[in-house]
C-alpha cells in the first residue's frame, strides 16, 4: 500500500511504524508542518498496560522508550498543608520531545519517509495518490474538519484554564497534585517527572479566578512568574518554564476540547490520535489512544479482506473503548471542574475522592494497590464515626437525631404489590423482618400511601386505616424485639400515578381494567396517554391531602417508626409540583421553583410538627427529571436545601420517572453524583441510590464522602442477608448476626477462609 500520514505527533509515526512492520513493502510517508524537534507540551505518561501493548506491537521502539522513562509508583496529593502519598499506581513518563525523536528514528529505520516543515492544507489534494490517507493532526485537525459533515465531530470545549508549563525542581518520587488556594481562589497542578531534570507542571484553574487573576491582559512571562508565585513552596526555589515560544500572552492558556466523531473514515480517508478522539490529560490517555488506536488499525488492515472492512471493524471497536476512556476521563475532568466542592473536605477523604475521581480505581483496587494506606484512610473514617478501627466504611455508625444505626447500609424503598385494600399481609411482615435480620442498620418500607385514591396500584399499603396502622406496629414491634436495626416507613400519594394495575397483571403503569378511581395531580396533565387526565388540585384538595400526610405521620408514630420519610419523587403527587413538566399552575404553587416547593414545603413542615423531635424524618427528591425543561441537578440542590431548612435531617437522592418522555443515562451507581452534589455543595446528609450492586462501591461512595448512607434495593431482594454475607466477604468480625443463626456464621466465615486460601495458592 502507498500510505500518506498527515500528522507526525504519536499516533502517525507509530502508525507508521505499526504497518512497516506487518509489511516491509508499504510505502509509507509522514507529513509534519513543524521541524523535527519541535515539541508542545512537555512530558507524557503511560501506564503499565498500555506498555505492555506497545511491548508486543514494537519491543524495539519500546525498550528504548523505556530506556528514557522516569517511573514512579506514588501518587501525591498536596492539600490544606498535608502531602498524602498512596502506592502501587505503576506510571511512567517520559519527555514528548524524547519520545518522538525515538519514534521518528524507528520509523526511518524502518524505511518511513518522513517530511517535516511540510504544510498541508487538506486530505483532498493527496488522496487520489494514495491508496490510504491517516489524518493524524491532532486535536485542531485540519483532515477532521475538511470532511466534517462525515466525520460529525462532537466537541465539547470544558469549563478549566490550563497552561503546559515545566520545572527543575524534582517531583521523581511521586505524581504530585498540588492545590494551593489564594486571594482569587484556587489553583492547582498536575506534576510528573519525565526525565532526570525536568518535570511536567500543568497548572489549572477554574474560570472565575482565571479571570479574577487578570490572566486574559498578562504577557507570557508574566503569567509564568504569577504561576510560579502560587506554587513557590513547592518549588525549591526553581521557575516555571514555558517551551511554547509560537505563543503569546494569554494564549498560552487552553480549554479542553472532548472530541468524539461519529464516523471515523470517509473513502480512503481516516481518521487517528486526538483528530478522532481526545482523552483528558488528568488521566493521561491522550497517548495510550494513540497508540493502541495506531496498533489496531495497522493489525485490521491486514486482517481483514478490504480496506472498508479494516476501516469498518477499526472505527467498531475503538470507538467501544475509546467511549470506555472517554467516560472515564470525563469523570476525572468534571471533578477538577468541580474540585471546590470538595476542597474543605478533610485531608484523606479529599485525597481518596481524588485518587477515585475517574471510577476506574475502586475502593478494593486501591487495597491491592496500596493496603498500608487505604487501611489508614479507613481508621481514620471509623475514628470520625466513632466506629471500631479496622472496620471497612459500611459498617461505621451513624447517628440521626436520636437515632443511632450501626452501619451506613439501607434497604431501599421497594414496591411489593401484596397489600389488600391498602392493608400490609404476613407477606410484608416476612419481607421486611428478613431483611432487619439479614444486617442492614435501616430498613425502608415501600411507600405507604395517604389515602385510598393515592395508591399507585390496589396492590399498595396505606397508612389511612386504623387496620394498617396494627399491621405496621406489628412489623416495627418485630424489628425492635429480635433485630437492631431501624424502620423508616415513606408516606406519599401517587398523584397522576395512581389507578394503576399490579405490573405483573397487565404491566408497569398500566390503567386497570376495572375498578379505576379519580386521580389529582398539580395540573391536569395525564401521566400516559392511556391513563386518566388528573384534576387540577385546588384550595380544598390542598387541605384535605396536606391533613392526610399528618395523619399518616401520626399514624406511623403510633406504629413505632424510627424514622419517616415524604415521598416528593418520580412523578408522584408532590413532586408532580416541584417539576415544571408537571406543574402548569398560575397560582401562587406554580410557576418559579419558589412557588412549585410552596405545597410540597407546607406538607413537608406539617408533618415535621406532629413528629417527635427526637426522631429524624427525611424526603426523598428526583435530582434530575432527565427530560428538557425539567428539574436539574442544579436546581437540586436548591430543592435539597429548602427541605433541610424546614427540619429534614437527610435528603434521599434518587431522579427521573417523572414523566414517560425521559432519557435516562443508567450505569453503575448512575445516580451517587447528584448525592455527591447536593452533599458537597450544600453541606447536606445525603443517601445514594441506584445500580449501588456490591459492597466494594458501598466502602468507596462512603469513603469519598458521597453519600453518607447507601441504598442497596435490588440485590436486598435477591438476598435477604446481603449485609451480613457482605461482612463475611469482607473479613469483617463486628456485624452480629441473630443468636440462633451463629452456627451458619461460623460455617460461612470458615467456607470463605478456605476460598481465599485456595485463591492465594
Amino acid at each position: 500500500m502507498k500510505i500518506l500520514c498527515l500528522g507526525a505527533g504519536p499516533a502517525g509515526l507509530y502508525f507508521a511504524i505499526s504497518m512497516k512492520l506487518r509489511d516491509p513493502s508499504h510505502d509509507v510517508t509522514v507529513l509534519e508542518r513543524n521541524k523535527a524537534n519541535d515539541t508542545f507540551g512537555w512530558g507524557v505518561v503511560l501506564s503499565d498496560d498500555a506498555l505492555g501493548r506497545m511491548q508486543k506491537n514494537d519491543p524495539v521502539s519500546t525498550e528504548a522508550i523505556r530506556a528514557d522513562f522516569a517511573y514512579w509508583d506514588d501518587i501525591a496529593v498536596v492539600h490544606d498543608g498535608v502531602r498524602t502519598v498512596s502506592g502501587g499506581h505503576g506510571f511512567a513518563g517520559i519527555g514528548r520531545k524524547a519520545m518522538l525523536i525515538l519514534l521518528q528514528n524507528r520509523a526511518r529505520e524502518l524505511g518511513v519517509n518522513l517530511q517535516f516543515e511540510t504544510i498541508f492544507k487538506s486530505a483532498e489534494e493527496y488522496r487520489r495518490d494514495y491508496d490510504l490517507v491517516v489524518g493524524c493532526d491532532g486535536i485542531n485537525s485540519i483532515v477532521r474538519n475538511e470532511y466534517k459533515d462525515v466525520f460529525q465531530p462532537d466537541i465539547d470545549l470544558r469549563k478549566c484554564k490550563f497552561i503546559w508549563l515545566g520545572t527543575h525542581q524534582k517531583f521523581d518520587d511521586a505524581f504530585t497534585f498540588i492545590f494551593e488556594k489564594t486571594k482569587h481562589g484556587w489553583v492547582w497542578a498536575h506534576v510528573y517527572q519525565f526525565d532526570n531534570n525536568t518535570a511536567t507542571f500543568i497548572v489549572e484553574t477554574l474560570p472565575e479566578t482565571w479571570e479574577k487573576f487578570g490572566f486574559a491582559t498578562m504577557s507570557k512571562e508574566e503569567i509564568v512568574e504569577t504561576c510560579r508565585q502560587i506554587f513557590e513552596a513547592h518549588l525549591g526555589g526553581h521557575e516555571l518554564i514555558s517551551n511554547a515560544a509560537h505563543l503569546r500572552g494569554s494564549a498560552v492558556w487552553s480549554q479542553f476540547p472532548r472530541v468524539i466523531c461519529d464516523k471515523w473514515y470517509h473513502e480512503n480517508v481516516v481518521l487517528m490520535g486526538d483528530a478522532a478522539a481526545t482523552g483528558h490529560f488528568s488521566i493521561g490517555s491522550g497517548t495510550r489512544l494513540a497508540f493502541d488506536s495506531a496498533i489496531a488499525l495497522a493489525e485490521y488492515l491486514h486482517s481483514e479482506p478490504d480496506m472498508q472492512a479494516a476501516f469498518e471493524r477499526y472505527q467498531e471497536e475503538r470507538r467501544v473503548e475509546v467511549l470506555r476512556l472517554q467516560s472515564a476521563a470525563r469523570n476525572s475532568l468534571e471533578w477538577f471542574e468541580q474540585v471546590e466542592r470538595y476542597l474543605d473536605m478533610p485531608s484523606p477523604q479529599f485525597a481518596y475522592s481524588l485518587l477515585t475521581r475517574s471510577q476506574r480505581i475502586s475502593h478494593e483496587n486501591l487495597r491491592l494497590r496500596d493496603p498500608e494506606w487505604l487501611a489508614s484512610a479507613e481508621d481514620w473514617f471509623q475514628e470520625q464515626a466513632g466506629g471500631q478501627k479496622g472496620s471497612r466504611p459500611m459498617f461505621a455508625p451513624y447517628k440521626l437525631r436520636d437515632m443511632q444505626l450501626k452501619n451506613r447500609i439501607v434497604m431501599s424503598p421497594m414496591a411489593q404489590y401484596k397489600a389488600v385494600d391498602g392493608c400490609p399481609t404476613d407477606w410484608h411482615l416476612i419481607h421486611y423482618a428478613e431483611r432487619a435480620k439479614g444486617g442492614a442498620a435501616l430498613i425502608y418500607t415501600e411507600m405507604a400511601c395517604v389515602s385510598a385514591t393515592g395508591r399507585i396500584t390496589p396492590g399498595c399499603p396505606g397508612l389511612y386505616a386504623p387496620e394498617h396502622e396494627a399491621a405496621w406496629k406489628r412489623l416495627a414491634d418485630f424489628i425492635h424485639a429480635e433485630t437492631t436495626a431501624k424502620l423508616c416507613i415513606q408516606i406519599g400519594h401517587a398523584g397522576r400515578k395512581a389507578s394503576t394495575c399490579v405490573p405483573w397483571d397487565g404491566g408497569i403503569d398500566a390503567p386497570l381494567k376495572t375498578g379505576n378511581w379519580p386521580v389529582i395531580s398539580a395540573s391536569p396533565i395525564a401521566y400516559k396517554p392511556d391513563l386518566a387526565v388528573p384534576k387540577e388540585m385546588d384550595k380544598a384538595d390542598l387541605a384535605a391531602v396536606k391533613a392526610e400526610f399528618v395523619a399518616g405521620a401520626e399514624m406511623a408514630q403510633r406504629a413505632g417508626a424510627d424514622m419517616i420519610e415524604m415521598h416528593a419523587a418520580h412523578g408522584y403527587l408532590l413532586a408532580s409540583f416541584i417539576s415544571p413538566v408537571t406543574n402548569r399552575r398560575s397560582d401562587e404553587y406554580g410557576g418559579s421553583l419558589e412557588n412549585r416547593l410552596r405545597y410540597p414545603l407546607e406538607v413537608f413542615r406539617a408533618m415535621r410538627a406532629v413528629w417527635p423531635e427526637e426522631k429524624p424524618m427525611s424526603v426523598r427528591i428526583s435530582a434530575h427529571d432527565w427530560i428538557e425543561g425539567g428539574v436539574t441537578p442544579e436546581e437540586a440542590v436548591e430543592i435539597a436545601r429548602q427541605f433541610s431548612a424546614a427540619g429534614a435531617d437527610i435528603i434521599d437522592v434518587s431522579s427521573g420517572q417523572t414523566d414517560p418522555a425521559e432519557r435516562p443515562i443508567y450505569g453503575r451507581m448512575f445516580q451517587t453524583p447528584f448525592s455527591d452534589r447536593i452533599r458537597n455543595e450544600a453541606g447536606l446528609s445525603t443517601m445514594a441510590v441506584g445500580n449501588i450492586t456490591d459492597w466494594d462501591q458501598a466502602n468507596g461512595i462512603l469513603m469519598a464522602g458521597r453519600a453518607d448512607l447507601v441504598m442497596i434495593g435490588r440485590m436486598h431482594l435477591a438476598d435477604a442477608n446481603w449485609t451480613l454475607h457482605a461482612a463475611i466477604d469482607q473479613g469483617e468480625t463486628h456485624a452480629e448476626w441473630p443468636a440462633p443463626y451463629r452456627h451458619g456464621q461460623v460455617t460461612l466465615t470458615r467456607l470463605h477462609q478456605r476460598q481465599q486460601e485456595a485463591i492465594r495458592a
